[in-house]
């Protein structure tokens, strides 16, 4: 833990400097806004620390503000740096070729302060409209087939979501959203694939963030698993919340539906980082398994797939990768992961990773939509 803090302190102050200092160079022509440009760039970038470590001590109010400020930092933190990035190596190609216009260079003051609003503005657009993306979640529909084995079943309509994030910033009126939908495929059974919370489970109840979720209405229940969300905020708090809110939380444990299926939900691999703990392996809870039924497992990370595939699970479920959520972290989860989003079948085992019904941080998404999957499987000889 102290590891993981000390480099996101280090990764996060510098890029801050960078984006400041830089900013703070582009005001050089109007000097009297600096003190104005200083004070709104401190509550910014502290703002979400400011939430998170001293929320004891705030107002629900105050706290709520802090966390939606700090939050859309994040966004505009990755595209501030970005669009510095490629300026500044403009700004190098230039001193080297001299390609730009002289009138850039005669005027060097004004362009950067033309520059400071230009990014503000072009930023701003990009952040309201992945605002805007992330309040209308889609329906994804996927037909599957997957063995029947030894099963009566035939058929199974699954509502899949993952990496809900409810908080003050993901609300109560998002999550009212996400089920309205749920409800309206009529599932057979629903599953959530790990981070259903990104706030403290204190929090959430003084806020009742979350009663949403006990007007789903399906077959066979609501079934959730552990993500990193839930380690982070209080392991024991968070599922606790997760239970009273009608979900059943598998941790390394399985479950017989209806004697048609098995349904696996394993811990996030991140338990042991929290607790020191390491989580059941596979293998281990495949012993409690009659391989001749159909089996789902929930597993939140999608790493080690082939661990699926080598224990004869018939379809996996993760999230956890958002798909990086915006542009260009969509291409380091693409490097990262086998399967970033999307399906994918490796000999008898099927996959689906989801991109994600909500946020972390930000409420902003633009490389994906927010996804309601529904799994419209068929079960054959």
């Amino acid at each position: 833990m102290i590891l993981f803090f000390s480099i996101f302190f280090a990764v996060y102050g510098t890029i801050n400097y960078y984006i400041f200092i830089r900013g703070w160079q582009a005001l050089a022509a109007l000097p009297h806004l600096r003190i104005y440009y200083l004070i709104i760039f401190l509550i910014a970038s502290l703002s979400y620390l400011t939430a998170k470590f001293l929320d004891k001590f705030l107002t629900p109010l105050l706290y709520d503000a802090l966390l939606w400020v700090g939050s859309f930092w994040f966004s505009f933190m990755i595209y501030f740096l970005i669009s510095i990035f490629l300026i500044d190596i403009s700004r190098f190609i230039n001193g080297q070729l001299n390609i730009l216009p002289g009138i850039i260079n005669q005027h060097y003051e004004i362009t950067k302060l033309i520059l400071f609003f230009v990014v503000i503005f072009i930023v701003g657009i990009i952040n309201i409209a992945g605002y805007i993306n992330t309040r209308n979640p889609v329906i994804r529909t996927l037909p599957l087939q997957i063995q029947k084995k030894e099963s009566t079943i035939d058929k199974l309509n699954v509502a899949l979501i993952s990496d809900v994030h409810i908080s003050p910033v993901n609300d109560g009126k998002l999550l009212s959203k996400i089920v309205n939908k749920i409800n309206e495929l009529k599932p057979d059974i629903v599953l959530i694939a790990g981070d259903l919370v990104d706030d403290k489970a204190r929090i959430l109840k003084e806020r009742n963030i979350g009663r949403s979720l006990r007007k789903i209405k399906s077959k066979f229940g609501v079934y959730g698993i552990t993500g990193n969300h839930e380690f982070i905020n209080g392991i024991e708090n968070t599922v606790q919340y997760a239970r009273e809110l009608g979900v059943h939380v598998l941790r390394d444990s399985s479950v017989k539906i209806e004697n048609l299926f098995y349904l696996i939900g394993r811990d996030d691999r991140s338990k042991k980082q929290f607790t020191g703990k390491d989580r059941k392996s596979l293998n281990e809870l495949m012993n409690d398994v009659d391989k001749g039924l159909p089996i789902i497992l929930m597993d939140h990370t999608p790493l080690s797939l082939e661990k699926a595939q080598n224990n004869g699970i018939d379809l996996q479920l993760s999230g956890h990768t958002h798909h990086g959520q915006f542009f260009p972290v969509n291409l380091i989860t693409s490097l990262i992961y086998e399967l970033s989003w999307g399906y994918m079948k490796k000999n008898n085992t099927q996959y689906y990773v989801s991109c994600g019904v909500g946020t972390w941080g930000p409420t902003v998404r633009n490389v994906s939509k927010p996804e309601i999957v529904n799994l419209k499987i068929k079960f054959v000889n």
